[in-house]
């Protein structure tokens, strides 16, 4: 079994390709939490999660769905693979915590580069279309190495920590997952309504509600008074990034973070 998350779809590739390779069924953990369903039968098999590194550390969902599930039985074998931007942290150590925590061990770690999708810190910026596509070729080339590996249940450390780990984890990290807010992010006038945002929202945080254009007037260019369907982020927000990059007009904006930096999914 394979429990994933994934926002703007790099880790969902990951997961889908090895969980093809392996014959391993695939499940993605926000449907599961959303379904209410906590417990889970992992006797004597392989027990293997997917998800992106947030701030040099396991997002939150990630995090809260493990501790507060049940286990039942002790699986044969535990791994997880992540995907990064350029590197890890110190993951692999808090990942081992959050598996001790529901009485698992882990038995390996693999890490997958693929092109960045976090925008929000100053200096963050997209790939260039050639690094991204080498990024993703790799990964396309390491995914039956890392399926044998699992197969023949190997212990394998594959890390990239980084320069130092420990205060991008402990400390940037720990900051990000307190400071986390939806409150930066609004549409400019480009916005069209389409709904994708709210559609492509893996924790569905955003409603499509009736709202003013900022300048106050409607697409043909004619005021509006009762205003038109556009996006409200509700709290409950990772920063995943997926209604940024899916917007097919690019509308969506975190504060003046994201301006001008371009738009990236698998």
């Amino acid at each position: 079994m394979i429990y994933y998350y994934s926002g703007c779809g790099n880790s969902r590739f990951v997961a889908n390709s090895l969980s093809e390779v392996l014959g391993e069924e695939l499940r993605f953990i926000p449907d599961l939490i959303d379904k209410g369903i906590k417990e889970f039968d992992c006797e004597g098999g392989l027990l293997g999660f997917v998800f992106p590194v947030y701030a040099w550390d396991v997002p939150t969902l990630v995090r809260d769905f493990i501790k507060n599930a049940c286990w039942k039985g002790k699986p044969e074998y535990v791994w997880f693979a992540c995907t990064c931007g350029d590197n890890i942290g110190l993951t692999d150590r808090q990942f081992r915590k959050i598996l001790s925590s529901a009485n698992l061990e882990l038995d390996a770690c693999f890490t997958f580069q693929m092109p960045e999708t976090y925008l929000c810190f100053p200096g963050f910026r997209l790939d260039t279309e050639e690094n991204a596509k080498l990024k993703n070729d790799a990964v396309r080339a390491k995914i039956p190495a890392v399926a044998e590996q699992i197969r023949s249940r190997q212990t394998v450390s594959d890390l990239i920590p980084g320069k130092h780990p420990w205060i991008n984890t402990h400390i940037i990290g720990s900051l990000f997952h307190l400071t986390i807010s939806d409150s930066g992010f609004h549409t400019t006038d480009d916005c069209i309504g389409c709904g994708i945002c709210a559609r492509s929202c893996p924790v569905h945080n955003i409603t499509m509600e009736n709202q003013k254009h900022p300048s106050g007037n409607s697409h043909d260019g004619q005021e509006s008074s009762q205003g038109e369907k556009r996006p409200k982020w509700n709290g409950n927000c990772l920063q995943c990034m997926a209604c940024y990059h899916y917007c097919p007009k690019n509308a969506v904006q975190y504060g003046k973070l994201t301006a001008g930096k371009g738009q990236y999914h698998f």
